[in-house]
Order: structure tokens, then C-alpha cells, then sequence
């Protein structure tokens, strides 16, 4: 039997695309709330059209299937459109971090090969004006008032009200996204996700929450992170509602918990400290959300959270390029364990030639579907590093687990070379790059040390060129130029060299742990 029973209208396997999914909400849900950002919302029914007539636009504009559409804004209703028309036409969305800075931003637009960028003004208007110009980018429509002027691009303000296109041959292998992540050892990959994968997306993480049709699920993580578009998807499939909101706030989040009555909440590691760090407000205990889905939340904070708010967190693993693979309910939670594996998927905790090893003991976290296109289809445009990824048939995630006797899993730590802060998936090598620009600076190590909030901090090595002299807060400010303020170095250590291998690699994990010294700089508190 399928893992999609527990959807009140599963679809056929043939029509798992998100066009049939709309019109399958339409059709069992017709005029309930669907989505609303700001004062925008549409029901079930309005979403088709929405749908439809953003993509009779786009192809008007002549972006057809396979043409890559960047967005680089904030959480607006415009964004969703846009992902909801690529996703009828069969053009693929690229969704940009709005904290990316010139050089990154380009490299996406170049990367992806994207003809058309729909732009927040108040986002572009800090990119120099010439910025466009080595990127296939024809047309940008701006999201806003501001006048903008770039070179070499046709601009046009923002405009969704095209002729409704009919239906077109969209299917569950076709891509629909494409979600820049953290490189390990090279710039960002952006990954590729077909339309099934945010199928499979809202199955499974609806039925760990729990999804029912009448909740309301309420979000205000970024519509450029799968985490925001997946809750989307929960809300479809389930015939629940969806609210975005433009940011999170400490000091309001539970105020607007309490004006959209949210039923169900999402939050990220790091949010949950910044919470609970809050004075306690009687809005606190005012709400009705029941549970929220907070990955890499520490298992101390479920309980601490829950005794003061009352609210139950979901936790588990799941990344960019696989789904919501290992969970379980709020119910089901073992402190400190990610859960338990969902059926539809298969799990391997492997050595380095990829050998099954014994449960507790550590291993990679080897992962595959049952479902066709439940996982991503690669990294565009990356045919080796997608072969090496899903290498013996086996998604590689990167990740350290160990299984236990009880088939709970637990997280360890991580093999790649990324950092996670503040919920950004941050790429060492982009931030070694911007590093090895500066003129006093031989060579650099970018790595990740503990955080405050559960996540990681980033810190950097650094050994200067003979002779040359800088300051760690003028290098930290360097950095600050070039990247987003996520990415910048909180920590700097200016060493003699960096301990290598006998073949001269650097060996990060001897720096990770050797961590924060007494006299590391620290920008936090310089």
C-alpha cells in the first residue's frame, strides 16, 4: 500500500505533479482558504487560476518548459505565484537567499542558466548597475515602485495577470525548482527537485505533524527554503490553510501565533533559544498551536519549550536533496533521537566503501525512496558530483547517524564541510574564496565551532603572507563586503600556518577541535 494513504485525496502516481495537485484541491476544497501572505490570500479554487494565468504570462514573456526563472525577494504573495506558474508551465523556479551579495548572486543567475529574474526592489537596488551583465538574464520584473536601471536587461514592473494557460503535460519527473545549497569542497550545488518531491514533501511531513484539514499552518521561514515551500504543500494536500508571514520575530511571534489562530508552527534550530530567552508574556499560553516542526531543535529545549508554551516539537531528518525521511510524531519523540525511519524509504548507516555497519555504531546516512522522484534528481548541471552523490544507488547525505537496536536513529555530526547558521546552509570554501582575496592573507580554513543557539558559528584561520600585517576586525569587515551577514566569520584566528597532512591538506577537524581560544577575536564582542 502506498505512504500517501493517510491524505484524505491521494493522487495516483501518474499525477503526482503540482498541477493535478492543485486541481485536485480545487476539487475536494473549492472555496476554503488556501494561502495568504500580507493582505493577499486565495482559496483553493483561485489557486488554479493564480496558477494558470502567472504561466500564460511567463510564456508570454517567452519562458517556456525547462527555462529557468530566478526570484530574489522576500516573503511576498507574489513569490508563491511565481512558483505555482513555473510549476504549471513546466519552466523551473530559482528561488536566490535574499542575503546573497553581488558575486553570489550572479553566480546563481549564471549557474542556472536563468533568462528571466523577478526582483524586490529594495533588494536590487544595492547591485551595481552592470551586474547582470556577464549572466544570461533578458528580462527583469521588478516587485516594488523604485525606479531601477541595470544594464544589458529589459525591465518591466511585475505583472501575473496573464491569459489563463490550459493545462499542460506537466509529470511527476519534471523539475519544478531548483534549491541552491552549501558547497563541501566547491561553490553551491543547486539541486534539482521534480514535482513529486514536494508530493512526497507534504505526505511526510504532514503525517508526522499530524496535518489535518483543519489546521492552519503557519510559517515565517523564507519562501527561498524548502522548509517554507513544503509547508505549502502540506497545506494542499491535506486541504489545510497556509499563512506567511514576513519575518520571524522574537518579540511577536507568539502574537501572531495568536491573530492567525495557528494550529501548527515552523521553526528552525536556532529560533527556539532565541525564544525561550524572551521574557515570559501571557501570549505564551494564549495560543492554540499544538506543534511545530523544529529540526535541529536540542532535545533539552523540546521539553523546556513544551512545560512553558505548551507546544510540541517535531523533529527529524530530512534534507534539500532527500525529504522528511526519518521522524515521527510529537507523541513519538525519544529525547535526543531523530526518529525512526517512514515507511517509503530505506536507510543505511555505511563506512566509507559504503558496507552496512552494526547498530551504535557511527556511520554515514545512506538513504533511497521506494516512490519514483521522492528525491531530488541531481545537482544541476553537475553530472559528477550527482554520480558521486547518489553513488551504488544511494543518496549520500553527508551526515553521521547511528542506528539503535530500537530503529531510532541519532545524529552525530557532519562529514561535508558546510556550516549551518541561523538556519542558512553556509558553503567554507565561498567564504575561503572572499578570504583569499584580501591582500595580507596567504591561506585560510573556514570551519564550524558550537553555538549558543544550537547551531554553528562560523570561524576562520587564517596565516598571513610573509611580512604582512592586518587586524582581525579589518578582515572580518573585508569579509562583510562580499558576503551576507550569515556567512561573515563571527570568530578569527590568525595562526603561524595550519595543521596539515603529510600531503599538505589542511586538516579542519583538528581546528574544529581546537575551537575558540582565549584571545580568538570574536566580532560579537570586540
Amino acid at each position: 500500500m502506498s505512504a500517501d494513504r493517510s491524505l484524505p485525496h491521494p493522487l495516483a502516481a501518474k499525477d503526482r505533479a503540482i498541477p493535478k495537485m492543485l486541481l485536485n484541491g480545487a476539487r475536494y476544497f473549492a472555496g476554503k482558504p488556501l494561502f495568504r501572505c500580507g493582505e493577499t490570500s486565495w482559496t483553493y479554487t483561485e489557486a488554479v487560476d493564480i496558477a494558470a494565468r502567472m504561466a500564460g504570462r511567463l510564456q508570454a514573456a517567452n519562458v517556456g518548459k525547462g527555462d529557468r526563472v530566478a526570484i530574489l525577494s522576500g516573503n511576498r504573495a507574489e513569490v508563491m505565484q511565481v512558483l505555482l506558474g513555473c510549476a504549471w508551465l513546466g519552466a523551473i523556479a530559482v528561488p536566490i537567499n535574499t542575503g546573497v551579495k553581488a558575486p553570489q548572486l550572479q553566480y546563481y543567475l549564471e549557474d542556472s542558466g536563468a533568462r528571466l529574474l523577478i526582483g524586490e526592489t529594495s533588494l536590487l537596488k544595492a547591485l551595481p548597475a552592470d551586474c547582470f551583465s556577464e549572466t544570461g538574464i533578458e528580462q527583469l520584473w521588478t516587485l516594488g515602485a523604485d525606479p531601477m536601471a541595470f544594464k544589458a536587461v529589459e525591465i518591466a514592473a511585475f505583472d501575473g495577470a496573464g491569459a489563463p494557460l490550459p493545462l499542460q503535460d506537466i509529470g511527476p519527473a519534471d523539475a519544478f525548482i531548483i534549491l541552491y545549497t552549501s558547497g563541501t569542497t566547491g561553490p553551491a550545488k543547486g539541486v534539482l527537485c521534480p514535482n513529486a518531491q514536494f508530493y512526497w514533501w507534504g505526505v511526510h511531513s504532514g503525517r508526522f505533524l499530524e496535518i489535518w484539514h483543519t489546521d492552519t499552518l503557519v510559517t515565517s521561514l523564507p519562501l527561498f527554503h524548502t522548509n517554507a515551500i513544503n509547508c505549502f504543500f502540506q497545506a494542499l494536500l491535506h486541504g489545510a490553510s497556509q499563512i506567511v508571514l514576513p519575518r520571524f520575530s522574537a518579540s511577536g511571534f507568539w502574537h501572531s501565533m495568536i491573530e492567525t489562530k495557528a494550529t501548527a508552527g515552523y521553526v528552525l534550530g536556532a529560533m527556539v533559544p532565541i525564544l525561550l530567552a524572551q521574557p515570559p508574556t501571557p501570549a505564551e499560553r494564549q495560543h492554540h498551536l499544538r506543534v511545530a516542526l523544529g529540526p535541529g531543535v536540542p532535545a533539552s529545549l523540546h521539553d523546556a519549550l513544551f512545560e512553558r508554551t505548551g507546544v510540541r516539537l517535531v523533529d527529524g531528518f530530512g534534507s534539500t536533496e532527500s525529504n522528511f525521511v526519518i521522524g515521527g510524531t510529537a507523541a513519538e519523540r525519544i529525547s535526543g533521537r531523530m526518529g525512526r525511519l517512514a515507511e517509503g524509504f530505506d536507510a543505511r548507516v555505511a563506512d566509507a566503501n559504503d558496507v552496512s555497519l552494526p547498530d551504535g555504531e557511527a556511520g554515514e546516512l545512506l538513504l533511497r525512496a521506494d516512490e519514483p522522484h521522492a528525491f531530488a534528481s541531481g545537482y544541476f548541471n553537475r553530472p559528477h558530483e550527482t554520480v558521486a552523490a547518489w553513488r551504488n544507488l544511494w543518496f549520500h547525505t553527508g551526515d553521521r547517524v547511528i542506528r539503535h537496536a530500537d530503529g531510532t536513529f541519532s545524529f552525530v555530526d557532519r562529514l561535508k564541510d558546510s556550516i549551518r547558521r541561523r538556519g542558512e546552509n553556509i558553503s567554507s570554501f565561498e567564504v575561503e574564496q572572499v578570504l583569499h582575496q584580501h591582500p595580507a592573507i596567504e591561506v585560510s580554513a573556514v570551519y564550524p565551532v558550537p553555538s549558543d543557539l544550537a547551531e554553528d558559528e562560523v570561524m576562520a584561520a587564517v596565516v598571513l603572507k610573509p611580512g604582512a600585517v592586518a587586524q582581525p576586525a579589518e578582515i572580518i569587515a573585508f569579509c562583510a563586503e562580499s558576503l551576507p551577514k550569515f556567512s561573515v566569520p563571527r570568530y578569527l584566528a590568525i595562526l603561524s600556518d595550519l595543521p596539515r597532512t603529510e600531503n599538505g591538506k589542511i586538516q579542519k577537524f583538528r581546528l574544529r577541535e581546537l575551537g575558540v581560544q582565549p584571545g580568538t577575536y570574536d566580532r560579537d564582542h570586540s
